[in-house]
């Protein structure tokens, strides 16, 4: 009877261990389902972004015409969205800590869709110059978050593939909105451009409502806002030779690769004579290196830690960047800007890795501030080859851009030669 008793226990407890890990399973591929979902809606977010970001650049001499103002007035519209898109993060990134990253990402997706809607009804070059900024602050919040959200969702040995997937997303979005706002602008009109994506971006904004839920309401940290944990939030991101020169090389990285596209429709109409839709083709390939192959960049990332490929993806830009100085023919000019934007592929997400460690409970501060150093550098970038081309040409701005670039890969290969595959890191 004792024997049978003890049979009996011995087989409920193994049937109470079945139903554990059946359990513990269920939970595990639930919780994968609902970081994947939301995955999903955040790489939307960031394809949308910045499908309306880069769909201006290659228009500047069709919008030029319309308007019927400088190019240099026309490219100050790009400037206008990322010098109030860089401020914006501090904001953003610091009230994601306070309250809680869902209600931030909601409420910015929705004061975007709103922005870039209600763009089409500019009737000025000035009119379409305070809609830029507008929608610059209005989207400033939702990469900071999504990259936050990333970082909080998945653990370190898993992050470079998100991170790869999220890059992957904002590069289909920077490869078609640079040809298919050049190839629909003549058919739907740059209005329609605007009008389409503020229907689109509310999809996201819907989905995100829908893992309300399941998105933490806020940190568990819960960081008062004070301005003595501001500053030192920043000081402890800013204190060490890590943080510094990360901060460094994005803020700069985001300078040569701004300064390079944001002029090429430009350089295209010059020097090919090519039309809107022209110049939308042409640059097909910018962006879809790492449209297509950023979860795979990322798995290297992951493997083979950011030091090694850092140094390659700088310096593939750089050389792709002294390259459109010579006198190719327009098929290898293509060539040569899709390998620019592989070199952005290969540099910028293994920096915006780093940051994402550098403070585990502050990673809403320490991405507020990777992006606002990215986008200063945008910026700066657009202004500054700009006002280089108009001075001394093309070809002159284009050299210097490139040597400092090249400078900078070359720095690296010792400056980040500690930054290995981590195993513990979270």
């Amino acid at each position: 009877m004792l024997q049978k008793t003890a049979g009996i226990e011995e087989y409920g407890s193994d049937a109470v261990k079945s139903i554990s890990h059946a359990v513990v399973g269920v939970d595990n591929v639930e919780n994968q389902a609902w970081r994947f979902g939301l995955l999903r809606c955040l790489l939307a977010s960031a394809f949308l972004l910045f499908f309306q970001s880069y769909m201006i650049a290659p228009l500047i001499p069709y919008l030029a015409a319309k308007f019927a103002v400088s190019r240099e007035t026309v490219g100050l519209m790009v400037p206008a969205y990322l010098l109030p898109y860089a401020l914006g993060t501090f904001a953003y990134g610091l009230l994601a800590d306070r309250f809680g990253r869902r209600g931030i990402l909601f409420v910015c997706l929705m004061a975007f869709a709103v922005c870039c809607a209600l763009t089409a009804t500019a009737h000025s070059a000035h009119d379409m110059l305070v809609w830029r900024i507008l929608t610059g602050f209005a989207g400033s919040g939702i990469a900071v978050t999504a990259l936050t959200l990333i970082g909080d969702t998945f653990a370190f040995a898993e992050r470079g593939r998100a991170l790869g997937w999220l890059f992957g997303a904002i590069a289909g979005g920077q490869a078609f909105g640079t040809t298919l706002g050049g190839l629909l602008t003549p058919i739907i009109g740059w209005q329609g451009l605007f009008l389409g994506i503020g229907v689109l971006s509310v999809l996201p904004a819907a989905g995100t409502l829908y893992y309300w839920h399941r998105i933490p309401p806020a940190p568990a940290t819960g960081h008062q806002f004070s301005l003595s944990k501001i500053i030192s939030g920043y000081a402890h991101l800013l204190g060490t030779g890590r943080g510094q020169r990360t901060f460094g090389y994005i803020l700069f990285n985001g300078f040569f690769h701004s300064g390079v596209f944001t002029w090429l429709g430009v350089y295209l109409f010059d020097r090919y004579h090519l039309s809107a839709s022209g110049i939308g083709l042409a640059l097909l390939g910018y962006g879809i290196p790492g449209f297509l192959g950023g979860p795979l960049i990322g798995k290297v990332i992951d493997r083979h830690g950011r030091g090694k490929l850092l140094p390659w993806g700088l310096a593939l830009a750089a050389l792709s960047g002294l390259a459109l100085t010579l006198p190719l023919p327009l098929i290898m000019a293509v060539v040569v800007m899709t390998t620019l934007s592989l070199g952005f592929d290969m540099s910028h997400p293994l920096l915006a890795g780093i940051v994402t460690t550098l403070s585990p409970e502050r990673r809403g501060q320490a991405m507020g501030l990777n992006t606002f150093t990215l986008f200063l550098g945008l910026a700066l970038g657009s202004l500054t080859f700009g006002w280089g081309m108009q001075h001394w040409g093309f070809g002159v701005i284009m050299t210097l851009f490139g040597a400092v670039q090249l400078s900078l890969a070359l720095a690296a290969t010792k400056l980040f030669r500690a930054e290995v595959p981590a195993q513990n890191q979270v």
